[in-house]
């Protein structure tokens, strides 16, 4: 994992509904998203150890921004 970058805050969604919740330092995104065309098994380094995820059972990767949010307005 790379140790210059903050890690952010991911959410992976899978088919049938479930979500893994991660923190992934930028290289480890990009190298997700590299991989999402493929498929087999994906090794993601994150904050708490690595996690191996299925890449044809993945829907959507949202990635949360760390923007200060105050109030309910944009």
């Amino acid at each position: 994992m790379e140790s210059s970058s903050k890690p952010q805050r991911v959410s992976i969604g899978f088919h049938g509904g479930q979500v893994l919740a991660v923190r992934l330092t930028e290289g480890s995104l990009k190298d997700l998203s590299k991989a999402l065309g493929g498929g087999g098994w994906h090794e993601l380094e994150t904050d708490d150890g690595a996690v191996r995820i299925r890449l044809e059972q993945v829907v959507y990767v949202q990635v949360d921004s760390d923007d200060p949010r105050v109030g309910f307005g944009s």
